[in-house]
């Protein structure tokens, strides 16, 4: 199964990565971090294999991700969102080559990070990936045939663009462990973690605690059909729901 993180910060969530009040909301703290690695870490022995992804490709994952994932063996899935590259917050092509040479793997968060991509004509989503394929092969000098979802927004025409654009693994938001494939493409589920998730949430939901993940599941498909009618008005409701039931960190 596989757990999906975004950015970590050690003061300000503005440090890394997308600055807006929705995009806070999927930011831990270093020591809200630190503490779900140290979670993982004692149970890691014991349950399924797991991995860890983290999305946009803010900056935080070279300055405060991959030395605390190396210290514990492991690495990471690190899905860039290539428009951003050398931008203030965002990894640079210099942190990306020494992350790729470092053994994390270097995938597509698209192009432009296009809102509700889904909707988008095919040839709009196809030139998203293959936009950001290509800027990332180039610095890596290796063939990228990972990606992650922007926004959660999965759709059929996502998944087969991204079959076309050469992507073998492709990473929803969905919180499911099964996997499906269109064409060529697997297309994997995520479980993410967010600032106001229950300390422990990771080690949970790798352990065999099924109330955590159907929970979560439950909680996601009620999103889903949450999301098209309140449309722009969701974050504002969501951001109200999270601060209303933040637990103590």
């Amino acid at each position: 199964m596989y757990l999906l993180f975004h950015d970590v910060y050690a003061a300000d969530p503005r440090e890394s990565g997308f600055g807006s009040p929705a995009a806070d909301r999927y930011k831990l703290t270093l020591s809200q971090f630190e503490r779900e690695l140290a979670g993982l870490a004692s149970v890691c022995s014991r349950v399924m294999p797991f991995g860890l992804t983290f999305d946009d490709g803010g900056e935080s994952f070279y300055t405060c991700v991959a030395d605390r994932l190396e210290r514990l063996g492991w690495r990471g899935h690190c899905f860039v969102t290539t428009n951003y590259i050398d931008q203030p917050g965002f990894l640079s092509r210099r942190q990306i080559r020494e992350l790729h040479v470092r053994g994390h793997i270097i995938g597509s968060h698209t192009a432009s990070h296009p809102r509700f991509i889904h909707t988008r004509a095919p040839h709009v989503i196809l030139a998203e990936w293959q936009r950001s394929i290509a800027a990332l092969e180039d610095i890596t000098g290796d063939r990228v045939t990972t990606a992650s979802v922007p926004g959660g927004y999965y759709a059929f025409a996502v998944a087969d663009a991204a079959d076309v654009a050469g992507i073998t693994t492709l990473f929803t938001s969905e919180p499911v462990r099964c996997s499906h494939r269109v064409g060529g493409c697997r297309v994997e589920g995520r479980f993410t973690i967010r600032h106001h998730s229950a300390p422990g949430l990771s080690a949970r939901l790798v352990s065999n605690a099924p109330w955590s993940r159907w929970g979560m599941w439950a909680q996601w498909n009620a999103k889903a059909a949450i999301k098209p009618v309140l449309g722009p008005l969701y974050a504002r409701v969501a951001d109200w729901l999270m601060a209303e039931n933040a637990p103590e960190h």
